[in-house]
């Protein structure tokens, strides 16, 4: 009896056919293989009746599509074994509807999930097949089709109404609004002045306690200048001061619960650095297997890294009791497993946790890169200590009275570590509490003295950027589009010129990003609201839930969006500018307005055409605007190899180049090529390419040879595997330098001189 099995992801195919053995064959969709038309909308609403979806094969899908079909018309049974999530439903609805059209017995199509990639997980989803959620399938064309409607048909019109080449999503330009909406906040915020008084009290056996003043009779304590600092210092000196009261308590401190994709976004980027596409690829390595002992058998290590479920399976909790009480003893297990849930998750599979909490990092170290390793540890550490007790702190908070004021002091003490022995303070991203050392021997109604009287000048701080942990964080919290979906979200507004990475690696959005945020906001209010995006979420979960129908709600938010659209795609919106302050340095009659044009923002006259001033500007961190001066084209003495005319060098939209001092009669663009041969076709060198103001190295002879390299190369050879060039990055006077080859893993920094 012949049995195929389907997955999404080729790296997983090998692990599984071991497991299965020879009954079976293991083949891969590599993803999805159908989707809506690229040149076409695809969707069709007809005023009554269902409404229609036009799929295509993805390019270079059909020849997929026709191997898994001809195994399946002699298979006798087939297992779809897409992904579990609404991605891998609409995979396994469409393969499954393929393979019915060639399969004798169409019925022996069978739908299977697993949460990890491990014998007993496979053989027990084979033994208990189901089908097509058909609901779930609902759910994902629902979302397709919203974010085609405004894709493809929002964007148009973003390439009139401002400049070529942009795009709208129905949740990428919320996440963007709200990047804007926070700049915002940051230009308009003003810095209030306080000030705090710390007092250095001693005791008569000359131990030491340190205190805040907390206040002033019955208010708090709330300084504003200098000059009331100056006024108080000296009424503190002259009180007599005592300890009003000592409060002894006990606190815990819980461990965090597993992780979900969200969280684990958050702390790698925290703690590890990693950006939210490198943890996502990571996590992907570990769910589909790395190759330990076994060179030729890839393992599992994590369960499945796309769920907004906290939940844990019954066969995990227990295994990690006994690895806890074999681990760190008895003391650190609490009485029963400690359970976990989220309101409104999505509970289709479980938490993100190590497959075997036996297989400790440590273990596993030696065959992991250095990134995986740190990812499956983060993971490893946080599921375990979820497991244990509670940290405990005996707390001390100590009241000082002195006439009308009254300082306070906390201090805390470690009694029991709890999790922590497993998950360390550090790596649970605890904050240093700054709390006093407080003496053990004071007592109430003793008396002290003011030692030393520490004024200490503050100001208050805008709100802080959003990083791509905070931005998840953000997302999450409202409610914006899924966790699997952030990677691709944050991705796009980089790539569309739409936002920038400040030196602290923070969302700062571009001319262009606050342009478009306007527009959009201005004439299609609906898909940019946050409640409305989050609503529009909840309703996608009722469709996969089975308790709404994909037309109504697809049908209820066309009526009112194609009416905006309509509105919005008329002659009567015009082409955003910003007006400014500065007056017109030529006509000295009207101040200059921000424009759009082929190069980007830039800042002109609103009398154009009678007056043509205008000039690349400068936006300073609190909004105001700096004309930057015209930078002339410099000739050079190379001369033109095709009319022997110099050569100069220019600034254009995507940076400095070497052209023609003959332009327009001559067009020649000097291009900057490697001394080595192409590596992919190794006949021509490599041409140095910019795209959207980011560079990369492309093969001479494109489109006939496709390799290319992204980013920056520095033309040296590895002095470990004799590689012809190295990767670079310079930023903050640092250049460092790492080998292309993987397997190398040669990498130096050095200062730029």
């Amino acid at each position: 009896m012949k049995k195929i099995l389907i997955v999404e992801s080729p790296a997983k195919t090998k692990t599984i056919s071991k497991f299965l053995g020879k009954d079976f064959k293991v083949l891969s969709t590599m993803g999805h293989i159908k989707d809506l038309p690229k040149k076409d909308l695809g969707v069709v609403v007809p005023e009554k009746g269902q409404i229609q979806l036009t799929y295509e094969p993805l390019e270079k899908k059909d020849r997929v599509i026709s191997e898994i079909c001809k195994e399946a018309s002699r298979a006798d049974a087939v297992y779809l074994a897409p992904d579990p999530d609404r991605e891998g439903e609409l995979i396994a609805w469409h393969i499954g509807n393929e393979v019915a059209k060639v399969m004798k017995n169409p019925t022996a199509i069978h739908r299977i999930t697993f949460n990890e990639i491990t014998k007993s997980a496979i053989e027990d989803a084979v033994e208990h097949p189901s089908t097509v959620d058909l609901d779930k399938v609902a759910a994902q064309q629902a979302r397709r089709v919203l974010d085609r409607w405004v894709g493809y048909q929002v964007s148009p019109v973003l390439w009139r109404k401002l400049q070529k080449g942009l795009s709208a999503g129905r949740v990428q330009s919320v996440a963007l609004k709200l990047i804007c909406k926070r700049e915002e906040e940051i230009r308009a915020f003003v810095p209030e002045e306080y000030w705090s008084i710390t007092g250095l009290f001693i005791t008569a056996d000359k131990a030491t306690l340190s205190a805040s003043l907390a206040m002033i009779g019955k208010k708090k304590a709330e300084l504003k200048t200098k000059d009331e600092i100056e006024k108080l210092v000296p009424k503190l000196r002259e009180c007599t001061y005592q300890i009003a009261s000592i409060k002894d308590s006990k606190r815990q401190k819980k461990a965090a619960p597993p992780f979900m994709t969200s969280t684990l976004q958050q702390a790698a980027y925290n703690q590890l650095g990693f950006s939210v596409q490198r943890t996502m690829s990571l996590a992907q390595q570990l769910y589909e297997g790395v190759p330990l002992e076994d060179k030729g058998t890839p393992v599992a290590l994590i369960t499945y890294m796309r769920t907004d479920s906290l939940r844990i399976a019954q066969s995990a909790l227990e295994q990690a009791r006994k690895f806890i009480t074999k681990a760190f003893g008895k003391e650190y297990l609490p009485a029963k497993s400690v359970v976990y849930s989220k309101e409104k998750a999505q509970d289709a599979h479980e938490a993100i946790r190590p497959i075997d909490v036996t297989q400790i990092p440590e273990s596993v170290q030696r065959y992991l890169d250095p990134d995986l390793f740190k990812l499956y540890q983060l993971i490893w550490k946080r599921f375990v200590a979820c497991q244990m007790k509670p940290a405990e702190y005996a707390q001390r908070a100590v009241t000082i009275t002195g006439g009308i004021y009254t300082f306070k002091a906390t201090g805390s003490t470690l009694l029991f570590d709890g999790f922590l022995k497993a998950y360390s303070a550090q790596d649970a991203e605890e904050e240093d509490e700054k709390n006093s050392k407080i003496p053990a021997d004071i007592r109430e109604q003793m008396e002290l003295d003011l030692n030393t009287i520490e004024p200490k000048q503050h100001f208050t701080q805008a709100p802080p950027r959003y990083t791509e942990a905070s931005l998840v964080k953000e997302l999450e919290k409202e409610r914006i589009g899924r966790p699997s979906t952030y990677a691709t979200i944050l991705k796009t507004i980089q790539l569309r010129s739409y936002t920038e990475l400040d030196k602290r690696k923070r969302f700062v959005p571009t001319e262009l990003g606050f342009a478009v945020t306007k527009l959009l906001d201005a004439n299609l209010p609906k898909i940019m609201d946050v409640a409305f995006t989050a609503h529009m979420e909840e309703d996608l979960d009722k469709v996969a839930q089975g308790n709404l129908e994909r037309d109504v709600l697809l049908r209820e938010f066309y009526q009112e969006f194609s009416k905006d659209l309509t509105k919005f795609a008329g002659d009567d919106v015009e082409r955003p500018t910003e007006p400014t302050n500065i007056l017109c340095p030529e006509c000295k009659q009207h101040k200059l307005v921000i424009r759009f044009g082929r190069a980007g923002a830039f800042i002109g006259c609103p009398g154009y055409p009678d007056c043509t001033f205008s000039s690349p500007f400068k936006r300073e961190d609190d909004g105001t605007i700096t004309l930057v001066e015209k930078k002339e084209p410099e000739l050079l003495e190379e001369t033109c190899p095709k009319c022997g005319k110099p050569l100069q060098k220019r600034v254009g939209r995507f940076g400095e180049f070497t052209s023609c001092s003959g332009y327009p009669e001559c067009k020649y663009i000097k291009q900057e090529t490697t001394k080595f041969m192409c590596p992919g076709c190794k006949q021509t060198p490599l041409v140095r390419r910019s795209w959207k103001g980011k560079v990369f190295w492309s093969c001479q002879s494109y489109p006939a040879c496709k390799f290319s390299i992204s980013g920056d190369i520095q033309e040296i050879a590895c002095p470990q595997c004799a590689s012809p060039y190295l990767l670079k990055i310079e930023k903050d006077d640092i250049r460092k330098l790492t080998c292309p080859n993987r397997d190398c893993g040669f990498s130096k920094t050095e200062s730029i001189e």
